[in-house]
């Protein structure tokens, strides 16, 4: 035990001396030490940035797809997952499917138990007007009462539809913020002012809270109007046109008895027969979750690539730094060993000396990220955080690039003769 513990003394007593030697050296050549650590800090840093957007984009992307509904599911004629998936797709049998109605939404909401809530809406495009202020082809959707729970938009002045509003041919209509925008654009409040719809008189009573676009969401609110589903039969015929139909679990039913429900009662109000195909699509956005996961496997895989090469830039201006350092201290390393000290002492010295180059330079990289990401935060609406795994990554590939670029000039010194290097000027 006593040999244990002596050899543990000793094995840390050689640790400490070795940092001394190697901040020392360090110290003394602080120009040398500053190139050497310029390189390693730009690869640390592009590796931790890369793996930081990475992971700012998936989460950002993740909670987009939650704000969405993962429990949400849209029935269409067209499957999402075919389109993702690389299928050939047949459009002529999609759009041979026959279109959603008003009497199969109806019909869902009273047999399928197992969802909380639904909702149709049907999509046009109409001119609207305010005053000499005039915008052409603008989206308007005619929704049932709970599209609002189940789509996820916030009205930011004013109020929704109440239910009884929703079933019946009221002019009535809440607005997104840039269609106030340019309808409006004193600044003046939308709300409780009337505009027209395709030559309608429509009072506002609410405004969209403004949302952004994004490829992932099926609605961008901000450039729509919604209005009650019986007033847009003024403007389509809902027989003509498939409507969208929503349909949200409820959060204590299984996905599958849910999703197995919502089909049979598809096929029932359609009248398929058993040996018939679907002709529609139940499409729900948490399918896209195995996509994104491969999707941010490739991305981390090109993450490793681009940062790969700027860390072996930073591991070759370590290894070249640590060459010139072991030639120029060739007769000091001589005295050393000449009294008595061991191969190993000399070995770990230059290598605690390239790890310790490589740790600095790594850590500078990472607070220039996390100073990045704070500012990105602040000042863009897209979330950057650094993450405690990608903190130690850092770190970890900053000491592997100290060792690996260390290794070869701590062997060569260490395997000096000390008569040979003593003579060495």
């Amino acid at each position: 035990m006593k040999k244990i513990i002596k050899n543990v003394n000793i094995f840390f007593k050689l640790l400490a001396e070795s940092f001394v030697f190697a901040y020392d050296s360090v110290k003394g050549d602080k120009f040398r030490a500053f190139l050497s650590l310029l390189g390693v800090t730009i690869g640390i840093f592009s590796i931790v940035a890369v793996f930081t957007a990475i992971e700012g984009l998936e989460s950002n992307v993740r909670n987009l797809f939650s704000s969405l509904g993962t429990d949400v599911v849209y029935v269409d004629k067209m499957s999402w997952e075919s389109f993702a998936s690389g299928e050939e797709v047949k459009w002529w049998e999609f759009r041979q499917r026959p279109n959603n109605t008003y009497e199969e939404f109806l019909f869902l909401q009273k047999n399928v138990t197992l969802a909380d809530k639904m909702a149709l809406a049907a999509i046009t495009s109409s001119s609207v007007k305010y005053g000499r202020n005039t915008l052409k082809n603008t989206t308007v959707y005619g929704v049932t009462y709970d599209w609002n729970q189940i789509s996820f938009f916030e009205v930011d002045e004013g109020r929704y539809f109440t239910a009884g509003e929703t079933a019946e041919n009221i002019p009535l209509a809440v607005i997104g913020r840039n269609v106030a925008e340019e309808l409006f654009p004193d600044g003046i409040s939308p709300v409780n002012s009337n505009i027209k719809i395709g030559g309608y008189t429509v009072r506002v009573i609410g405004l969209i809270k403004k949302k952004g676009e994004s490829m992932f969401d099926p609605v961008v609110y901000d450039d729509a109007i919604i209005i009650p589903l019986p007033f847009i039969r003024n403007f389509i015929d809902l027989k003509r046109t498939s409507p969208t139909v929503v349909v949200h679990k409820h959060p204590q039913a299984d996905e599958e008895e849910f999703m197995a429900q919502l089909r049979n009662t598809m096929r029932a109000v359609r009248r398929l027969k058993p040996i018939q195909n679907d002709n529609f699509a139940l499409n729900k956005m948490s399918f896209l979750d195995d996509a994104l996961s491969q999707l941010f496997n490739v991305i981390a895989v090109a993450g490793w690539v681009i940062g790969g090469f700027s860390i072996l830039i930073g591991a070759f201006g370590v290894a070249n730094i640590m060459f010139v350092s072991v030639k120029e201290r060739t007769h000091i390393i001589g005295i050393e060993k000449a009294m008595g000290a061991k191969s190993l002492f000399i070995l770990a010295q230059f290598l605690f000396e390239a790890v310790l180059l490589a740790l600095v330079g790594g850590v500078i990289g990472i607070l220039i990220v996390w100073l990045l990401a704070i500012f990105v935060s602040n000042h863009y609406d897209f979330q950057l955080t650094m993450s405690l795994r990608n903190i130690i990554r850092g770190v970890l590939v900053s000491g592997v690039v100290g060792v690996v670029a260390g290794l070869i000039p701590s062997l060569q010194a260490a395997r000096m003769n000390p008569v040979d290097a003593m003579n060495q000027q």
